[in-house]
């Protein structure tokens, strides 16, 4: 069994690689440089944005996990459309797709990826392929919280600062808890199909997080939310222009009451996948 996994040296592709090599199947690293793959890790040289590229590493395999990269939404336009049309002609058994934290599982909401970015585009275009097609749609990625920007003060301080209110309920989850959910839509008998949300239920709160975080350093840490103009300022030097989208995320969220994935479309209720706890997590990546 053979899967092709898009961003396989990165944050999120790296888990499910290493997932999917633990339950036995042939994970292939679909990547711009292979020379940057560990050794002993398959690799294919692929452009996400050439469709003939990208069909001939989807031709024969039994699953894709494409996730679209941070960068310029035309970028990230022409790569959905290529893979769309990678897929189409290459007809691989699966495909498994990451939003990456966009939401696409809230229509009429304010959070709601418009219609014609490239994350609809890539799920429009790949389901109506007629190829199994799976969504897994993360709320907000534990993994920020590990920002220097936002550790640092954390340890040094403690003071969890990030850019929501106190009492903002997210459906916190991590790029292992996704990994799990890829792994599963992957390797699964009978394929599911339709979206799959990954987070905590109920919402995790700012207080939420700074108990983990206090119990895991061992001193107390208290929660404090920053305006997102203020957050982009301490992330611009790290993101460059990636950085504004990020702020602009924020200001939609600080209009909201949260955002808190369904019961009905979890991953709880759909695969019976909890994502593990903030002190667990914590633990797996050995933060202190």
């Amino acid at each position: 069994m053979v899967d092709i996994i898009h961003g396989a040296t990165g944050a999120q592709g790296s888990p499910v690689l290493s997932a999917l090599t633990s339950a036995g199947r042939t994970a292939i690293a679909a990547v711009r440089h292979p020379e940057t793959v560990p050794a002993g890790i398959a690799a294919r040289q692929v452009d996400l944005a050439s469709a003939d590229s990208l069909a001939s590493a989807y031709e024969g395999a039994d699953g894709v996990f494409v996730h679209l990269p941070m960068g310029a939404p035309e970028a990230a336009a022409a790569q959905a459309r290529a893979v769309v049309e990678a897929v189409t002609r290459a007809r691989p058994g699966r495909v498994v797709i990451s939003t990456s934290g966009q939401i696409v599982d809230q229509p009429g909401s304010p959070l709601q990826a418009p219609a014609d970015s490239p994350i609809m585009t890539l799920i429009d275009g790949v389901t109506g392929s007629g190829v199994p097609t799976a969504v897994v749609a993360p709320r907000l990625y534990l993994e920020n919280l590990l920002l220097p920007v936002v550790l640092a003060p954390t340890r040094e301080e403690g003071v969890l600062r990030y850019p929501l209110p106190t009492s903002f309920p997210v459906s916190w989850s991590s790029h292992l808890d996704v990994a799990e959910v890829v792994a599963r839509l992957l390797t699964d008998a009978s394929p599911t199909t339709g979206t799959v949300a990954v987070g905590h239920r109920p919402g995790l709160t700012g207080p939420d997080l700074a108990a983990a975080f206090s119990s895991r350093l061992g001193h107390e840490v208290r929660f404090e939310g920053v305006t997102p103009e203020a957050f982009g300022e301490l992330i611009t030097p790290l993101f460059g222009p990636a950085a504004a989208p990020v702020v602009e995320l924020y200001q939609v969220l600080n209009t909201q009451d949260g955002s808190t994935i369904a019961e009905d479309g979890s991953a709880q209720e759909l695969l019976g996948l909890r994502p593990r706890s903030i002190e667990q997590w914590l633990k797996d990546l050995a933060v202190s």
